[in-house]
């Protein structure tokens, strides 16, 4: 097969699409061919030298994508019926997305949902679950919550606004301009604070504090963050695009009763991973399906102008998703 390879350690663009062999199948787990893979910041931290792969885990970037089962070898969903050879998935991986073929544990394999074809489902994967895992399975959202995402108009951010929404709750987003701001706006929310205009711990506190704050920033948010937050409210951090060391002042946070979790999907191991994509599916699927969450496609571009496409994300230029195209094996 064909991937993307890291040719030089020491050059984050120095990514090239060559020769690479098919992975093995573990047992529990499907050769899928892939069709498409999602773009996530994530990868440029991995092509950087930042977020290596878990033990035993490809070098190859890569984290979600779609494409076609093409050895099914036993694996089975949720409720026990075989995947088979010729069906069409969406896949979380913990690596390898950017390459012909992929192999996937069987908890990690999604159907598309309802009216999504291969494009748009590779778009959506690694942002429904993570956005799911952490706004309701870690932080329990409830209608009439309020809700902060720090970078709304990206992909966690566009999918956190309207999962939000949809689940009754006031969406607060953070982002740098006020195109990016309009395009949150579009998708639902209702708090617009452009973070190089303003402080947006003072804004949260003007509407009471955000119940819930999902964050992709980290140290260089963690003051404004507990500032901001209501009481008995709960900091997600997901990300470290502001730094890894923070001052916490404990005291402020003890004052709110405040929770702070810290969490990945990467790292999880396979049968966490499973019950975070069983959950998602059974819950999140039905809202694609419906039209309450729809996918934001920024733009499209062949998976050999990787090395482009992660220059658009770091510049800023990406709102929404980025998806690679893989061409056929």
């Amino acid at each position: 097969m064909h991937a993307i390879i890291q040719t030089d350690a020491e050059d984050p663009s120095a990514l090239s699409w060559q020769q690479a062999p098919i992975p093995e199948l573990k047992d529990g787990e499907a050769l899928v061919e892939m069709k498409f893979a999602g773009l996530n910041r994530a990868d440029t931290l991995q092509a950087a030298g930042h977020y290596p792969p878990p033990a035993g885990v490809t070098e190859i970037i890569g984290l979600e994508g779609s494409g076609v089962v093409k050895e099914a070898n036993g694996t089975t969903r949720p409720d026990g019926t075989p995947w088979k050879n010729g069906d069409h998935v969406g896949v979380l991986l913990s690596g390898g997305g950017y390459a012909q073929y992929a192999a996937v544990p069987q908890g990690q394999l999604l159907p598309l949902p309802e009216g999504f074809n291969l494009q748009q489902t590779a778009s959506v994967i690694e942002v429904a679950c993570t956005v799911w895992s952490n706004i309701m399975l870690t932080a329990h959202v409830k209608e009439g919550d309020t809700v902060l995402f720090h970078g709304g108009a990206g992909g966690i951010g566009i999918f956190g606004i309207q999962l939000a929404k949809a689940l009754g709750a006031t969406v607060a987003v953070t982002a740098g301009s006020a195109e990016k701001l309009e395009t949150c706006k579009k998708y639902g929310a209702d708090i617009l604070i452009n973070y190089k205009e303003e402080d947006f711990a003072e804004v949260l506190k003007e509407h009471g504090g955000a119940d819930v704050i999902l964050d992709i920033i980290g140290a260089k948010y963690l003051d404004g963050n507990v500032s901001a937050l209501a009481k008995d409210g709960h900091i997600v951090i997901i990300g470290m695009q502001g730094g890894v060391k923070g001052e916490l002042n404990i005291g402020k946070l003890l004052s709110k009763r405040g929770n702070i979790s810290a969490t990945g999907l990467r790292y999880r191991d396979e049968e966490d991973k499973a019950r975070i994509v069983e959950d998602t599916v059974n819950n999140v699927w039905p809202m694609l399906a419906d039209g309450r969450i729809t996918h934001h496609i920024d733009r499209v571009m062949p998976v050999q102008d990787v090395s482009a496409a992660h220059k658009a994300l770091l510049d800023g230029e990406i709102t929404g998703k980025v998806v690679l195209e893989i061409p056929n094996a």
